[in-house]
């Protein structure tokens, strides 16, 4: 036996039980379990131990908040906190005001050592539930969290632990938009030169997703509502294996809310000062034919940005225009569809529109083939100054909202939609949060770690 190993076997005898069982473990790993278990031993002992020492130092008594006089020692009282390494227990002391005042005790090494009144986790253990629960169901989170730490935690305490999280993003949020509204503008996040270079790319959608009937009652007829999102992110280039020069997206931002286009339009304009929409060189809109997003554009970004209709969805509309006119069932048809999106990709977009004019003059046109393709006509007209795709593919620009639907798939798909779920309001929204934190790298800031002995 090695001097470390026989060394650790001497302080206990639980530790030594663990170096047997790596000593004469089958598998690596098994080996690293039984060391990753022993090192959270060790890690406890010596917290442990650490905090007894503090302990033992002469203790400065604050002074009692309502009458000034320095509280007086009552002995050590136990306090235990779970962290990431596993319980820590040890003992401390605490003091009262000498005239009775209704204060409480205090501990003045637990405000050393940045413990909350009643704190019974660390900051860090909290985080990484949260951070569990942002991709995976809270049953899930709770079972990950023990296999990783070795305590056990319930959902319910994940659940809540989100919710407090959740509350502070929102908090957090509430001040940028209150100081956005106040005219306030919010700094730019650094970017370095290569980044900062790329055209800024921003698009919206919506996503439907099920709640409770009502708060508190599981029971009941599922309430879809649409949650909005937003995307911003730069737009990269990288060549592929083959020498095939693609674009990718760089600095990616989401943006979402439940609610109406008055409720997204502050969050991404607020989103988008950060990204530098007002420093950029180029700025780019990218959405379908959704009238809410486009007045968004015309109201906040279309003195900044170039606007694109989202290629598939015009050609959605074309094929409309042929199936009232030509039957869609009908070579004629698909071959009038073909021809129609080709000529829209090409720039070609005038030809287009002329066709479907000639057509409406038809007098034999059934009503309902008319009035189908009085909307196309009109869609397209209205659209006229972002379909212009083969500009926009020579600038480099993506003709689909492949990014902002890629990015519902993710960030509301995944994790809300599952087989059986349904949310609550406050519940849904303060876990969007903190997805949204984590994929724009703000995590970490809602979680106060200070000086906690299992951080």
């Amino acid at each position: 036996m090695s001097c470390l190993r026989a060394s650790i076997s001497q302080v206990d005898d639980s530790w030594h039980v663990l170096i047997i069982a790596i000593e004469k473990a089958p598998s690596l790993g098994e080996m690293m379990l039984a060391a990753w278990q022993l090192a959270r031993q060790m890690a406890v002992t010596l917290v442990e131990e650490t905090l007894a020492e503090r302990a033992a130092r002469p203790t400065r008594w604050p002074q009692c908040t309502q009458c000034g006089t320095p509280l007086e020692s009552k002995g050590l009282v136990e306090r235990c906190v779970t962290g990431l390494i596993g319980t820590v227990r040890w003992k401390r002391r605490v003091g009262r005001c000498p005239n009775g005042c209704p204060i409480g005790h205090g501990a003045p090494l637990d405000i050393e050592i940045g413990l909350q009144a009643q704190q019974r986790t660390s900051a860090a253990r909290q985080r990484a539930a949260c951070a569990l629960a942002v991709f995976v169901p809270f049953t899930v989170a709770a079972v990950l969290l023990h296999l990783l730490t070795g305590a056990m935690v319930s959902p319910g305490a994940i659940w809540q632990w989100v919710q407090s999280a959740g509350h502070r993003a929102r908090q957090d949020l509430d001040r940028q938009l209150e100081a956005l509204a106040a005219g306030q503008f919010p700094q730019e996040e650094p970017l370095d030169a290569t980044t900062a270079a790329l055209p800024l790319l921003i698009g919206t959608d919506g996503v439907m997703v099920p709640f409770r009937p009502q708060e508190g009652q599981p029971h009941g007829r599922t309430r879809w509502q649409e949650v909005k999102v937003g995307v911003l992110a730069r737009l990269g280039w990288r060549v592929t294996q083959t020498g095939k020069r693609v674009s990718h997206l760089v600095r990616r931002r989401l943006v979402a809310v439940r609610g109406s286009r008055d409720d997204l339009e502050p969050r991404l304009w607020l989103e988008a000062m950060q990204q530098g929409v007002l420093s950029a060189k180029q700025v780019v809109w990218l959405s379908d034919g959704g009238r809410g997003f486009w007045e968004l554009f015309y109201d906040y970004f279309a003195g900044y940005a170039v606007g694109i209709l989202d290629c598939s969805h015009a050609a959605q509309n074309l094929w409309k225009a042929a199936r009232a006119w030509l039957d869609g069932r009908t070579h004629r048809a698909r071959q009038w569809f073909t021809g129609a999106r080709r000529r829209l990709r090409d720039g070609d977009v005038d030809t287009v529109l002329e066709d479907l004019v000639d057509t409406l003059v038809w007098e034999d046109l059934p009503a309902s083939a008319r009035q189908t393709l009085e909307n196309v006509y009109v869609y397209l007209a209205r659209h006229r100054n972002y379909i212009d795709y083969a500009r926009y593919r020579a600038l480099g620009f993506p003709l689909g909202s492949g990014m902002v639907e890629s990015a519902c798939k993710w960030l509301i798909q995944q994790r809300f939609k599952g087989v059986g779920m349904r949310w609550s309001e406050e519940g849904f929204h303060h876990l969007l949060l903190l997805r949204l934190a984590w994929v724009n790298g703000r995590f970490d800031a809602l979680f106060t770690f200070g000086s906690s002995p299992n951080s």
